[in-house]
């Protein structure tokens, strides 16, 4: 299809193309693909852990208020890759849903029906030509009694799906791909090995060695059921051990 006639279908995000696509959903998958972050989610026996890339883009910036790592409940939270203030638009449309299920049922929301809620709102934005859609994909964990513990991926087009292992951003394939192999070797990880194996997939793909400054580390666990974000002496720790294992 020529640029000219495709043009005439990617104004709306209701309207389909012969082809059946819609190119605004397209878009804001590309959204996140470009952003140059990449996040991984990684589930283990008793835990979950979630590894992203921290970048501060000037040196003014107080490197403190530079995040995309969100606490949903006291016991769910969230990375955010893609749009940052499309992220916080959803981050607080999450916390709003968590808040009012715990008001209403008297208990905290399971990870998956909030994972649930937020792709139904996410779908109901591809209905709907006066509202944008949101250039950001949130992998959620937390921590089950009866299930264990959970991880949840969310994107743009209202799909959302339970995983073992998952990534997002820039290098998603490419971090997939790494995932897929370690989980044939170690299909069951303690926690130790849950948060090796996150950290580990994210400087494969990457290429690089990265520090505690470039690094944010989240985890739930069966010891610790509450969102918890690691401090940079934390994650220098858990870098020094890896370090040393291999």
């Amino acid at each position: 299809m020529s640029s000219r006639n495709q043009s005439s279908y990617d104004r709306q995000i209701t309207i389909f193309s012969p082809e059946g696509r819609l190119y605004q959903v397209e878009y804001a998958f590309k959204a996140i693909a470009n952003c140059g972050l990449t996040s991984i989610g990684v589930r283990g026996k008793d835990c979950a852990v979630l590894v992203t890339q921290k970048k501060v883009p000037d040196q003014l910036l107080d490197s403190r208020s530079v995040t995309h790592v969100f606490a949903i409940t006291p016991s769910i939270g969230c990375v955010a890759t893609g749009l940052i203030a499309d992220a916080r638009v959803s981050v607080m449309r999450a916390r709003q849903e968590a808040a009012e299920f715990r008001y209403k049922f008297g208990y905290e929301i399971p990870v998956e029906v909030l994972a649930k809620r937020i792709a139904n709102i996410n779908q109901v934005y591809t209905q709907n030509a006066g509202i944008r859609l949101l250039g950001v994909a949130l992998l959620l964990i937390g921590y089950d009694d009866e299930k264990g513990p959970q991880l949840f991926k969310c994107d743009p087009a209202g799909y959302y799906v339970g995983y073992v292992a998952t990534a997002a951003g820039a290098k998603q394939q490419e971090a997939l791909n790494h995932l897929e192999k370690k989980f044939k070797r170690q299909p069951v990880l303690d926690q130790d090995d849950t948060a090796d194996m996150a950290i580990t997939a994210l400087s494969t793909v990457l290429a690089t060695t990265l520090k505690k400054s470039e690094l944010e580390v989240a985890i739930v666990s069966k010891d610790n059921p509450t969102f918890r974000v690691l401090t940079e002496d934390e994650i220098d720790a858990e870098i020094q051990r890896i370090v040393e294992k291999d």
